[in-house]
C-alpha cells in the first residue's frame, strides 16, 4: 500500500496530451484516440477515405482501428459506410459525469457538514472485487497510513468496500471468491464468502459496516453505502478510519453517526429514494 501524502480535496488528474507521433504512449492506443477526435470534432459522419485523409495513415491501419473501436462500441457504422462516434461514448460520458457529480457533492458535504474533521474520511466505488478510492479528506489525527485518491484496496477488507458489497448478491460475492478476489491484507481479512456473507448482513441490518483491523493493525473503520436514484446497488461506499487504541465508546457512537448522517445526505442529493427520517 501507498503510504505518501495525499490531498484534502479531490484532485483531477491531467494526462499530457498526445503528440500524434505515438511518443511517450502507445502508437495504436494513440491513432485511436486520434480517430475518435476526428469524430468528435465532424459536424456529420465521416467515411473511410475522409478519415483516412484526415488522419494521413494507410487506409488499412485506418480500417482496422475503426473494426477494432466498433467492437468496443466505441464507433458505429452506418449503412451508407460512413462512421461516427458509438453509444458506448455516451456511456464512458455518463460515468464520467456520474464520478465527478458524486466527488464534487461529498466534498461539499464534509465542509458544510463538519462531522469530525480531525478523522480521515473516503469516498470510494467498486471495481470488481476492489475498492478504488475517488475523494479522501485525510485528517488531523494520524493514522500510519495517508489515504489518496487512486488507491486501491480489497473491497472484503475495508469498511466502504464491505458497504458496497453489502448490496450485491451472494451468488456476486461466490463469484469474487472463486476468482481469487478476496484478499488478505491484515491476519483479521475476512477472505472466505460464508463469512464475508455473514458480516455484510450484519451491514444491511444496523446500517453501517465495520473493518476491525482488517486493511491495517490498529486501524478500526466504520462504512456506509450511498444511493442514487438507478440502482438498488451502492453507487459509492463513505468510511471514515480511526485509530483502535484511541477510540472510546462516544467516539465510536460519533463516527457511527457521522458515516451514516454523510452517506445518507449524499445519496439524498444523488436522488436516492425511500431514505429513513431519521438518516436523511
Amino acid at each position: 500500500m501507498d503510504t505518501r501524502g495525499s490531498t484534502n480535496s479531490a484532485k483531477r488528474v491531467v494526462c499530457a496530451p498526445t503528440n500524434g507521433n505515438g511518443s511517450g504512449g502507445v502508437p495504436a492506443v494513440v491513432k485511436a484516440v486520434r480517430l475518435l477526435d476526428t469524430l468528435a470534432a465532424a459536424k456529420e459522419p465521416l467515411s473511410l477515405a475522409a478519415l483516412t485523409h484526415a488522419l494521413a495513415l494507410p487506409k488499412s491501419t485506418v480500417h482496422a482501428l475503426c473494426a477494432t473501436l466498433i467492437q468496443a462500441r466505441l464507433v458505429t457504422r452506418f449503412e451508407s459506410g460512413t462512421y461516427h462516434l458509438g453509444m458506448h461514448v455516451m456511456d464512458l460520458s455518463h460515468a464520467l459525469l456520474a464520478r465527478t457529480d458524486i466527488t464534487v457533492e461529498f466534498m461539499k458535504l464534509w465542509d458544510s457538514l463538519a462531522l469530525l474533521p480531525e478523522e480521515t474520511v473516503i469516498l470510494s466505488v467498486l471495481d470488481d472485487a476492489d475498492v478504488v478510492y475517488i475523494a479522501c479528506c485525510n485528517g488531523t489525527r494520524p493514522l500510519g497510513l495517508n489515504f489518496r485518491i487512486g488507491m486501491r484496496l480489497p473491497a472484503n477488507c475495508t469498511a466502504s468496500g464491505k458497504a458496497l458489497l453489502s448490496t450485491l448478491s451472494p451468488e456476486r460475492i461466490a463469484e469474487l471468491e472463486s476468482g481469487g478476489g478476496l484478499r488478505r491484507l491484515t491476519r483479521r481479512s475476512v477472505t472466505r464468502a460464508d463469512q464475508l456473507l455473514n458480516q455484510l448482513a450484519q451491514v444491511r441490518n444496523r446500517g453501517y459496516s465495520v473493518d476491525d483491523e482488517e486493511t491495517r493493525d490498529g486501524m478500526i473503520c466504520f462504512g456506509a453505502p450511498v444511493f442514487d436514484s438507478r440502482s438498488e446497488q451502492a453507487a459509492a461506499g463513505i468510511g471514515i478510519s480511526l485509530v483502535k487504541a484511541a477510540l472510546n465508546k462516544r467516539q465510536k457512537i460519533l463516527a457511527i453517526q457521522a458515516v451514516q448522517r454523510l452517506a445518507a445526505a449524499l445519496s439524498k442529493r444523488l436522488g436516492a429514494r425511500g431514505l429513513s427520517a431519521n438518516t436523511a
